[in-house]
């Protein structure tokens, strides 16, 4: 066969079988897929509906008798309860300090792990750590590890500063989750959830254009000034995944409120507050009510996760 005969060939077309539509062939296409999708419906929507139905009654098991329709009255106390604006605003400070200084922290040790040393491999290994370890065994490790007034690592490394540098002989042996409960909490999300940005932000890093980075160091630019034009642009898409995936994750934290002051001195953010509700009240209508206000505002928040990493993987094909 020419050349020419090669390149005036008709392109190929997809061969169908005959007698199947094009409709009847997409769905054999997905049929494997709908085991999967069945089994995801049932785990996950199902009980959603449920509690959307339960949140419009009238149930509490403290008084069987008054049980029935509501209407929208549980969603007018859900926004009327002072105690769960408290948690409300517990849950927001909560979630912006622990995102916001995990993802510094998490930047500044993902610049450092970018760099090549002896050993990085191993290092960050162990950085990643904390976030493999469960949140309840977190937790306790630093109610009872390093919060502890007695035994704790925190007092005990208080008394030897203090003694080391001659300060006197009763050093001072604070109770962290009574005088700092909000603080303790805090420092325990900032602890896990940094590894999780850190990744992300690694990640980042490492898909920066090499040539750029070279010819901005040709040209004589400073270190502070190629972070700050150079790589803090680049990273703004990760970054923003890294503070929406935190706050979806943190506001629906419930472990470490749980495990470390059992939602008391003011640390009751929402999950706790419903868990409350629920469990101690046996108001099942109001704490369903409670449950679809949160997960509304988590699909919200998951919406504009989805748009960034939409757009983050269109600029990544794109290059």
């Amino acid at each position: 066969m020419t050349a020419s005969a090669l390149t005036t060939a008709p392109p190929r077309t997809a061969v169908r079988r005959p007698g199947i539509s094009p409709r009847r062939a997409g769905w054999i296409r997905r049929a494997p897929l709908l085991p999967a999708l069945i089994f995801l419906i049932i785990v996950t929507q199902l009980p959603f509906i449920a509690t959307l139905v339960i949140s419009f009654t009238r149930w509490n098991a403290l008084d069987p008798r008054h049980r029935g329709w509501a209407g929208f009255a549980n969603y007018k106390e859900v926004f009327t309860d002072q105690r769960l604006r408290e948690s409300v605003l517990t849950t927001i400070i909560l979630t912006v300090s622990v995102v916001l200084i995990s993802l510094m922290i998490g930047l500044g040790i993902a610049l450092l792990l970018n760099r090549s040393f002896f050993g990085r491999g191993i290092v960050r290994t162990l950085m990643i750590a904390p976030f493999l370890i469960v949140p309840v065994a977190a937790a306790l490790l630093f109610k009872h590890g390093i919060y502890n007034p007695v035994y704790g690592l925190f007092n005990g490394a208080l008394t030897g500063f203090w003694h080391t540098f001659g300060l006197g002989n009763n050093p001072p042996q604070p109770d962290i989750l009574t005088v700092h409960p909000k603080i303790a909490v805090e420092a325990e999300l900032i602890w896990q959830w940094t590894p999780f940005m850190m990744l992300i932000l690694l990640a980042g890093l490492q898909s920066r254009d090499p040539e750029v980075m070279e010819a901005a160091h040709v040209d004589g630019a400073a270190p502070w000034q190629m972070f700050r034009y150079i790589t803090l642009p680049h990273m703004r898409r990760y970054l923003e995944l890294s503070a929406l995936l935190g706050t979806i994750f943190i506001i629906a934290n419930f472990d470490s409120v749980f495990t470390i002051t059992s939602g008391g001195l003011g640390t009751a953010n929402l999950p706790y507050t419903i868990y409350e509700t629920f469990y101690a009240s046996h108001d099942y209508g109001l704490a369903s009510a409670q449950g679809v206000v949160v997960v509304v505002g988590s699909l919200i928040i998951a919406t504009f996760a989805l748009r960034v990493v939409s757009s983050l993987f269109t600029e990544e094909v794109g290059r």
